[in-house]
């Protein structure tokens, strides 16, 4: 599993075709990929550190604070090109991304783990969609 964490003041995902939409104001947005071998334990393991991260300013412009200490909101996209290798040619490959029919329910499950970690629901994008 990888996943970048970027603090955000806002953010949003669009997904034209199917006319779904999600935002969060300031908080995390998670980007997260995941592999066959990812295990429930991983998934656990990352959602619990994530929500923790004390990477928020506290009173004295110290990050002390994390998203739940916060109350941000947390947003979780799906994002299959941070397995990208680059190491042969211009074309990236994929091939360590967890295909769908593993991905989808990794991706689900750390979603459900992300929400139990923070006590709260999250925002999520939608899994394999041209999101915006």
């Amino acid at each position: 599993m990888r996943v970048v964490v970027q603090r955000v003041r806002y953010a949003g995902v669009d997904t034209p075709a199917t006319g779904y939409s999600a935002n969060i104001g300031q908080g995390l947005l998670v980007l997260a990929a995941f592999v066959d071998e990812d295990t429930d334990a991983d998934l656990e393991w990352t959602a619990r550190k994530i929500a923790a991260l004390r990477i928020f300013d506290d009173a004295d412009g110290v990050m002390n604070l994390s998203v739940r200490d916060t109350g941000g909101d947390v947003m979780v996209v799906s994002q299959f090109t941070l397995y990208a290798s680059t190491a042969r040619g211009n074309r990236p490959s994929y091939i360590k991304a967890a295909k769908p029919d593993t991905a989808v329910p990794l991706y689900g499950s750390f979603c459900r783990k992300m929400e139990d970690a923070l006590g709260r629901g999250i925002a999520r994008g939608v899994f394999g969609a041209d999101m915006k």
